[in-house]
């Protein structure tokens, strides 16, 4: 054992808490995988506390802690723990006609609803002003929500074009009211209602994610780990822990992220699909270049729509603890699960409910250690395999870009379930450490920086416009925590500002290096 540099990765999920050790090579010195309990700290300081004995890893050694945690969804998805926000949109009058929250579920809305206020400002897609800002409307509006809210959130209409509106209120609101502000243009893409919503749960977030975060701090503090805290990202990519306070909405979603990029690294794969199958629900995601695929469509998250990045994940009811009901033509497994008392309930752990692993284990597809011989009836056993290969086979090949077939990267703790073969995939591949690929993924992030810059391709040539974002988003990850000669440029999108003079095109440029 080495005396520094070790990476301490811990995935918080509805069933399991995972941590895994890695070296500075970013070699696995040791993984666990417990229980998530009740209270996830405590789950955390568990996993923390049995990777620390199983291998014997000296807490000053560990240089970094990474965490990647479902806290945010769950807040979000509970209606808990959020705090209130005030809605300011610069844009009136155009945009008066739907007012912010509007269509949000009922619950969630009074959990996070402050009161709201509709400006003059916003811009058009040319960049040219609907009205002037009005300051002094926006201290009016300040007022009228002291001492109402826990945080603000502003949206200008085509903002992630012209942000200094957004900029400057954003600076008063401040100024004035000494609470946290969130501002889309940093947050969404175009599309006002959707990068409304985002801001609004970022907002609404913060607390929350504050609240986590000194407890993860607490928790190492206790064991005498000092090392840098960084929190995963639905990207795939790290952010320390003063951005995520800034920005918690970009935690949603980090689990499979987690998952794809652990996957990825213990595989040697760089494009294919990553199969995570845990407890309750089995995630599939596209490998494009050693990171996960960004979906291109809005999102709902907690029955709210939204346009902030999000990787693109199929997620279907099928896990290891999936229960088994009915019998023949009528059988089916799923979507309900045992979860997390799968080792109490399981008929292997001599529990009474039929279970995805119960299945597994009398199929001869996987063996566990300490349980109990299966048997089931012939009919039973052939319909319940034939309905975990089928509920497989499909998300395949839903997430499949043709129909040739592909490679699959089989993690995490349920994936004993899955045959030894599937339809449509070329190779089906196992690893080691498979069972807690999310914490090896969230122990080995990169840094990110990201630029989007709108240019007049008439003024700029499209290549030194490519270039000048690429060169800002690489100083971005440089000053985040990326050693400088790791960057590269992961990702240029370009958006065609269509009802625009001069052909204007806004560039978003995505560069990743290493701690």
């Amino acid at each position: 054992m080495s005396t520094g540099g070790y990476r301490l990765g811990i995935d918080v999920g509805g069933t399991n808490t995972d941590a895994a050790l890695l070296d500075a090579d970013l070699r696995v010195v040791g993984s666990v995988k417990t229980p998530t309990t009740a209270d996830t700290g405590e789950g955390v300081e568990h996993a923390i506390d049995l990777l620390l004995e199983s291998t014997g890893c000296p807490p000053e050694a560990i240089a970094h802690a990474m965490l990647g945690t479902t806290h945010c969804t769950n807040a979000i998805v509970q209606r808990r723990g959020l705090g209130r926000v005030g809605v300011i949109r610069l844009g009136a009058p155009a945009t008066t006609s739907v007012p912010p929250l509007e269509g949000w579920p009922g619950e969630l809305r009074a959990a996070v609803e402050g009161g709201t206020a509709m400006l003059p400002g916003g811009h058009e897609i040319d960049g040219r002003p609907i009205t002037e800002f009005d300051p002094a409307a926006l201290a009016r509006a300040c007022e009228g929500l002291r001492g109402a809210v826990d945080a603000i959130a502003i949206t200008g209409v085509f903002s992630p074009v012209v942000p200094e509106q957004e900029r400057q209120a954003a600076r008063i609101a401040t100024e004035l009211l000494g609470i946290p502000v969130s501002v889309s243009a940093e947050i969404g893409a175009v599309g006002l209602l959707e990068r409304e919503n985002a801001t609004i749960l970022n907002a609404a977030l913060r607390s929350t994610l504050d609240a986590m975060s000194r407890g993860f701090s607490r928790a190492l503090e206790a064991r005498g780990v000092t090392a840098q805290i960084w929190f995963g990202q639905n990207d795939g990519t790290l952010m320390s822990l003063d951005y995520a306070r800034r920005f918690p909405v970009l935690t949603i979603g980090c689990g499979p992220t987690n998952s794809i990029r652990g996957a990825a690294h213990l595989s040697r794969m760089t494009d294919g699909l990553v199969m995570d199958i845990g407890g309750t629900t089995t995630d599939i995601g596209v490998l494009t270049g050693g990171f996960p695929r960004q979906s291109a469509q809005a999102v709902d998250i907690g029955g709210i729509r939204t346009n902030f990045r999000m990787p693109d994940v199929l997620a279907t009811g099928l896990g290891g603890g999936s229960a088994v009901h009915g019998s023949g033509r009528d059988l089916r497994v799923g979507p309900d699960s045992v979860g997390y008392r799968i080792t109490s309930a399981a008929l292997a752990f001599g529990g009474d409910t039929l279970t995805a692993t119960d299945v597994a284990l009398a199929s001869g597809w996987a063996q566990i250690p300490g349980t109990r011989p299966v048997t089931l009836d012939a009919v039973t056993l052939e319909a319940a395999r034939e309905r975990i290969r089928a509920g497989l086979e499909d998300a395949v090949d839903r997430m499949k870009p043709d129909a040739a077939p592909i490679d699959v990267v089989l993690v995490g703790g349920g994936a004993l379930i899955a045959p030894s073969e599937l339809d449509g995939v070329a190779r089906l591949v196992r690893p080691e450490h498979a069972g807690a690929a999310n914490a090896i993924g969230a122990a080995l992030g990169d840094i990110a920086g990201q630029a989007e810059q709108t240019f007049q391709l008439t003024e700029t040539p499209h290549r030194e416009a490519v270039a000048q974002a690429g060169a800002v988003a690489t100083e971005r990850a440089v000053a985040a925590g990326a050693r400088a000669g790791t960057v590269r440029i992961a990702a240029i999108e370009e958006v065609p500002l269509a009802y625009s003079a001069g052909g204007a095109v806004t560039i978003r440029a995505r560069a990743v290096g290493s701690l």
